[in-house]
């Protein structure tokens, strides 16, 4: 046996899809080939023909806030508590059962005799017609409630940040498996030959410096061709890895390269059928039509003094939260189907009057001059908007407990996200927690993780932005390992249609 045939019968199953005419190595290659991605036909793989319905939102911007941001001191206000503080019950040590002890799930507070109540220090005022409570911290956020649908209600298995930022960006808490973002482009696609469906920014952050690592498996491709990997754009140098040609190259001669790599590949493919292949001759292709249209995309000399000022001073500033935001924006004019921004810092599990005002001060104006600039140019009907982190903080302190200073440890049974634009209903609050912020409640008080009484799962999470975007988690499905892998998992996920329009 030769070692073609040998290879050919070693061929994985997601290989053999791939030698078919509507395999994912040309659906992959389809999309960058000026189509608008495998949405025209249905692979072999089990994936239906996507859009599976009409979509509310044609595109998505993701500001991830990567290390949790505390909900006690931004979104869920917890009056009852500022009362338990000023009862002197600072230092009590909770019997078995009390709310705070049963939620203490880290071994990071595990030397503490005493869990004592560190409310907020921050005022919480009521804004808009939906009358959502809203942090000091977050006046510009405060000031566009009523484009925002509340999630109070989010909860996650995941107790610790890598396993929890990776569960709710892949559905898996192990490595391996596809991101949103490429699960977008795979079913969905680009709608420009010349920009990525899928690009990932890391802006710089003020708070807490020594950070929670990210990892590109965040925005990795798993088991899905590599074609559909986020592409980051950096804050220095080329915005993407090798963009330029080498001193002595012109464009002319990058063409030819490309061309005699190209025919390389074509033959390789014919010999062995990978899909990765094709997915490789794809990339290659878009990186030469990047040449042109990244620098395009990240040159802002162009927008108004206006739309500079709505996005605040840090704007010209590469590698902000700001900028970022605002080349989020361009991106989704440019066709860009999913845009993710991971702003790292928000792990305050000591010192939070110093780190956290630091964090939002970052974030705050942006994310608000991003969802208004979408409305002011008609997009944000058609842009879906994502705010949040991994999971929660508690209400006890970590560490001790002063007048000036206080730290949350991690918190998965309870936290908040907001969503706006692309279908989702505007000016709605959803979901309630316990007076100590520590569990989700149904409408009689007690404790629940049940979606009906208002509880949302990451899993119901992904699967609401999916169908938000015209797909039914259901069917984008990919056969590997077996089974039929899908991004929602195995488990029940709902769609959370009590904030969608």
């Amino acid at each position: 046996m030769n070692p073609s045939e040998e290879h050919l019968q070693q061929l994985t199953r997601r290989h053999f899809f791939g030698r078919s005419s509507m395999g994912l190595g040309t659906a992959a290659l389809a999309s960058m080939m000026g189509g608008v991605g495998p949405a025209s036909t249905a692979s072999a793989s089990g994936l239906s023909s996507a859009p599976h319905f009409a979509p509310k939102a044609k595109r998505a911007i993701y500001l991830f806030m990567a290390g949790a941001p505390s909900p006690p001191d931004l979104f869920d206000y917890k009056p009852k508590m500022v009362d338990k503080l000023k009862a002197d019950l600072r230092n009590e040590k909770y019997e078995d059962g009390s709310p705070v002890l049963r939620t203490r799930v880290t071994t990071m507070t595990s030397g503490q005799s005493s869990f004592p109540i560190a409310p907020s220090r921050y005022k919480f005022a009521q804004h808009g017609k939906s009358g959502a409570w809203v942090s000091e911290l977050l006046p510009h956020t405060a000031l566009m409630v009523d484009d925002l649908a509340i999630v109070r209600s989010m909860w996650t298995e995941a107790i610790n940040h890598d396993p929890a930022i990776t569960y709710i960006n892949t559905g898996n808490q192990l490595p391996g498996s596809p991101s949103l973002g490429a699960w977008l482009s795979y079913g969905l696609g680009s709608a420009n030959e010349n920009l990525p469906a899928f690009v990932v920014m890391t802006p710089y952050w003020t708070g807490r410096q020594d950070a929670q690592a990210l990892y590109n498996r965040l925005w990795g491709t798993g088991f899905l061709p590599s074609k559909h990997q986020g592409v980051a754009l950096r804050s220095g140098g080329d915005p993407v890895l090798f963009l330029s040609n080498p001193p002595g190259i012109d464009p002319s001669d990058r063409r030819r390269v490309l061309d005699a790599i190209a025919q390389f590949n074509r033959e390789r493919f014919e010999q062995f059928a990978d899909p990765e292949t094709e997915a490789r001759i794809a990339q290659y292709e878009m990186a030469y039509r990047m040449q042109t249209s990244v620098p395009e995309l990240t040159d802002i000399s162009s927008e108004p003094q206006h739309v500079l000022d709505m996005y605040g001073p840090e704007v010209k500033k590469p590698g902000s939260f700001a900028a970022s935001c605002l080349l989020a924006r361009r991106m989704m004019e440019r066709g860009v189907r999913f845009t993710q921004i991971f702003h790292r810092g928000w792990d305050q599990h000591f010192n939070i009057p110093v780190d956290l005002p630091k964090q939002c001060l970052d974030v705050d104006q942006p994310s608000w001059a991003l969802v208004q600039d979408l409305k002011n140019r008609g997009m944000l009907d058609d842009t879906l908007v994502v705010w949040g982190g991994e999971f929660g903080r508690t209400m006890y302190c970590q560490g001790k407990l002063t007048e000036k200073t206080y730290g949350r440890d991690h918190h998965p049974g309870c936290f908040t996200i907001w969503m706006a634009g692309g279908g989702v209903m505007p000016g709605v609050v959803h979901g309630t927690t316990d007076d100590y912020g520590c569990n989700i409640v149904d409408s009689s008080g007690a404790p629940t993780e049940k979606f009906e009484d208002g509880a949302v799962h990451i899993r119901d999470l992904n699967a609401t932005i999916l169908h938000q975007l015209g797909i039914d988690h259901k069917r984008l499905t990919v056969k590997f390992r077996g089974l039929d892998q899908r991004l929602t998992g195995v488990e029940e996920a709902h769609i959370v249609k009590p904030i969608l329009v």
